[in-house]
């Protein structure tokens, strides 16, 4: 006979579950009422590095010489319902030096939902007790909600009983005091609709019904080559997984830069990679982008090509990106220098990081 798991309301998440067979979404004023569910269908995401208290957390790949990202657990979708009984009770936890994290403050000043949406930032440096909560000259800001000092006690405070890895973007419920969702893909997607009551930019769509398809077609092989490749390069093991990875990563970029390069029927250039218009698949790509030339090509040794040296219509769809209001605000070179060259210390023992921040972005001026 199958054993059944109760669960109460108010949110629910869901250890390690792909997020494909999540199905039941509770809105914030539901009762703790019980919903019954079958264990058997669902299946645990192996992880190897899993980060538990005293647990070696600064080593990524498995035992294969691959890295596989972990399955994110908190995933509750909200509605522009659910956002409008409280807007300002959403606090975002983020990292600058985060590219899963960028993604969420780039669409949060996108939007205008920078006095709605509150923001902590942590510390650049991450060892083994995880992301840390203090102040400090680069912009890291505490925890200014909860006043925790680790992360860990954010993620434990929604779930004691929490046993992966602590990650940003984290939304966060003031109100009731728990995780909403830390999937990056996500929380995007919320910023994107169910904000647009309170956003100083409603008008502005980065997941437009009409391009959805095409948006998750460009999402996919981004996500694998390019987003998650440059990990999966630098944290490889083996001369072969690094190989392998390595060559996809920049099959990847060749064809973001040829998709950049066509002409549109009218003669005139291709600005964005969707239907010539800004959506999340451009968000996404810039966050990975911008950090290529100063941290990838070194420090996961992404080195077969540049984006400064040989990827014209790449670095000029960035600095197009870049010089859009608010975008600038959202990159901390500092912050993303630091964490990874002195975070990584399996990687670079003596935590060394260089002068470089990359191709000057903000010259010359790009027309939106």
């Amino acid at each position: 006979m199958v054993g059944l798991i109760r669960v109460a309301a108010p949110y629910l998440h869901f250890s390690s579950v792909p997020a494909s067979r999540i199905k039941l979404l509770l809105t914030p004023k539901a009762s703790a009422s019980s919903f019954v569910l079958n264990p058997s269908k669902f299946s645990r995401q192996s992880f190897s590095s899993i980060m538990t208290q005293g647990k070696e957390i600064s080593h990524f790949a498995e035992k294969d010489g691959e890295f596989r990202r972990q399955v994110s657990d908190f995933r509750q979708i909200l509605t522009q319902g659910q956002v409008d009984e409280n807007p300002k009770r959403f606090h975002l936890y983020v990292s600058y030096a985060c590219p899963w994290a960028h993604r969420a403050l780039m669409v949060r000043a996108l939007k205008g939902l920078e006095d709605v949406i509150s923001v902590d930032v942590v510390h650049y440096l991450m060892l083994n007790s995880g992301w840390e909560m203090r102040e400090e000259e680069f912009g890291a800001t505490g925890d200014r909600v909860n006043g925790k000092k680790l992360l860990r006690e954010i993620y434990e405070a929604a779930d004691p009983n929490y046993s992966k890895r602590w990650t940003v973007p984290v939304l966060w419920d003031k109100d009731h005091k728990t995780i909403v969702n830390n999937e990056s893909s996500e929380i995007i997607r919320i910023f994107n609709s169910a904000f647009n009551s309170v956003a100083k930019k409603p008008s502005l769509d980065l997941y437009p019904e009409s391009l959805r398809s095409q948006i998750d077609e460009v999402n996919e092989w981004v996500y694998d080559g390019i987003n998650n490749g440059v990990y999966k390069t630098g944290f490889a093991t083996t001369q072969k997984v690094y190989e392998n990875h390595c060559k996809k990563l920049f099959e990847s970029l060749d064809r973001v830069e040829e998709i950049l390069s066509k002409k549109q029927p009218n003669g005139s250039e291709t600005k964005y990679l969707v239907g010539n218009v800004l959506t999340e698949a451009d968000i996404r790509l810039f966050t990975t982008v911008v950090r290529f030339d100063p941290v990838y090509t070194s420090h996961f040794k992404c080195n077969l090509k540049t984006i400064a040296g040989h990827y014209p219509h790449i670095l000029r769809w960035t600095r197009r990106i870049y010089q859009m209001p608010g975008v600038k605000e959202t990159v901390n070179m500092e912050h993303i220098k630091r964490h990874y060259f002195m975070s990584h210390t399996s990687i670079n023992p003596n935590q060394i990081f260089g002068f470089s921040n990359g191709p000057d972005l903000e010259s010359p001026k790009v027309e939106a």
